[in-house]
Parts: C-alpha cells; structure tokens; sequence
C-alpha cells in the first residue's frame, strides 16, 4: 500500500526575479535579476516533497503529449514518485506557470490551464486499484470537472479507511464556492490565512477556523512568518515558523502540505503534524522553485524545536 496518493496539477513553472512591476510592452526587452525553470503545480510540488521526506508516493493526473509534460514526469520520477497513473492528453497542452517574483515573497501568477480542465474523475484511480493510506489533492478551482467529483471520490477514500486532504490554492474567479460535502470529505483542509478568510467568508482566523471546522474537517492555515494553525475538537493548536532568509517563497505552501502529511502519517499527532510543515515550508525557501530545496526527513527532523 502507498503511504500517499496526491491527485491535482502539474506543470512547468517559470520563475521571474526582479520583474518590473509593470514590464513595457512595445516589443521591448528589459534585463531581469534571474530567472529558473522548476517543477511547479501545487500537487506536484507536494508529491515530490512527500517523496523527498521518504513517502511511498503516487501522482494522478493529466499532462499533455509535449516537451512540458515531458519534464514534469521526468522531474516527478526523479524523486521516486510513481507517476504509472499520469494521464496524457491527446491534444490539449500541459499547463504551463510564469510566476514574477517581488524582493520579500510576493508574486504573480500567470498560468495558461492547458489540459486541467478536462483533468476528471476518470484521471483518479479507485482504492481498488491504488490503495493508500492518504490521498492528497490540490488546485481545486483550476480543475472544474474533478472538482464536481471530488467530494464523492474522497468520500470513498474514506470509506476505504484512508485520511484525506484539501489545498484549493487560489481561486481566478474569486468565487470561492466548494463543491456541497466537499469539506465533510476531507480529514484536513490545508489553505493559507489569505484562503481560509475566503473560503469561510470571515474576517478574522479565528471565525475562519470556526467557520471551516463546523463543515466538518479539521482546518490547517499556514501563516508563512507567523508558522501555523489547526482546530481540532474545538482546541486550537499552534506551530511556529522556522527562521529564514528565503530566496523564493513559490511552493513554500505545497513543502508545508508534504512536512504536514508526513508528520500524520508518521505518528498521528496534529501538534507534531504541524511542526514538521512548518520546517518543511520553511527550508524549500532556500532556493528557487518549490522543490530544489525541498529537504529530506532527518534535514528536516534537524531542524525541528
């Protein structure tokens, strides 16, 4: 059985540093501080830390017949993550990420769907076929047609005996609206401060976990500097950030998901959990992209208070 089934996005992220904030248009080039090629996605980029950390990991999805989609699995397999289950579209492009990254963690995100959209429950594989003892999905607006199906095939996740989890990450539309029992599906819900106060429509954390806790899940909010968060059973349980001096925060939220899950997995404990993402977030900051510095389990054990 795999410890850890991740079901959501991929595709190539082109990282931008020292972008003006408006770039002139007019065919004219402008010299950037930096620039990189990475793995990204937020489902991806969880699997290959989940794996990173010693997980037995599997990845299902849709990427298209292309050079994109090329690199994404061969970056997945590269971390031992089996991507047997990966789909390829026959027409439809990989999706492809520019992120423009600010000086301090701030960024934009120009993404180009490609095939995610027609990514759909056909993709997910059953517990008949792939069991394991979590399944993980990610970029839930960016995926309509697996997002209708979602709260049923995490249902039957659980219903088979597995936990599950939820990073919806942003949603374009600004809508914010989850599929009816979706939440109640999931064992975590895993937004950052910034999503949790949209999703629950509130205006503090506080209401928010309130708010998501009562549809059912236990939610998870990453705080970037300020470390993490959980209510469970009405108590709520706190973790705080490892100092750092990040050179890129893109896919820092995804290397929290993959710490968070391997601390559950590990030993069923929310405060322990919690700690071990709050490092894993924390360390894949060293560099750029989301996975190249993605650490191990004993660099991240080291580093754990």
């Amino acid at each position: 059985m795999l410890d850890l089934l991740v079901i959501g996005d991929a595709n190539p992220d082109v990282l931008v540093h020292g972008a003006p904030d408006a770039p002139p248009f007019g065919q004219a080039e402008t010299l950037v501080a930096g620039g990189a090629l990475a793995l990204g996605g937020s489902a991806a980029i969880a699997a290959h830390g989940a794996a990173r950390l010693g997980l037995a990991t599997a990845f299902a999805g849709l990427v298209g017949r292309d050079a994109a989609g090329d690199f994404v699995l061969d970056a997945l397999r590269s971390a031992g993550v089996d991507v047997s289950r990966v789909a390829r579209h026959a027409t439809s492009p990989t999706a492809l990420t520019v992120c423009l990254n600010r000086p301090g963690g701030d960024r934009a995100i120009l993404t180009a769907p490609g095939c995610l959209a027609e990514t759909g429950p056909e993709h997910v594989p059953g517990a008949a076929d792939v069991p394991a003892r979590h399944v993980h999905a990610a970029s839930y607006f960016l995926q309509p047609r697996l997002a209708r199906a979602l709260p049923g095939l995490l249902r039957d996740r659980r219903a088979s005996g597995a936990t599950t989890s939820l990073d919806t990450n942003d949603d374009p539309s600004g809508r914010w609206d989850l599929a009816p029992g979706l939440a109640a599906a999931c064992t975590f819900l895993l937004p950052n401060e910034a999503e949790a106060l949209a999703l629950s429509g509130r205006d503090t954390l506080s209401g928010a976990l309130d708010a998501l806790a009562a549809d059912g899940c236990v939610p998870v909010v990453k705080r970037g500097r300020d470390g993490a968060v959980a209510l469970a059973d009405g108590e709520t349980v706190h973790a705080d950030a490892l100092e750092a001096d990040p050179v890129d925060t893109v896919g820092a939220g995804d290397g929290f998901d993959a710490g968070f899950l391997a601390g559950w997995l590990d030993r069923g404990d929310l405060v322990h959990a919690l700690k071990l993402g709050a490092v894993c977030g924390a360390l894949s900051t060293r560099a750029a992209g989301g996975t190249a510095a993605q650490p191990t389990l004993a660099e991240a054990l080291a580093q754990m208070r």
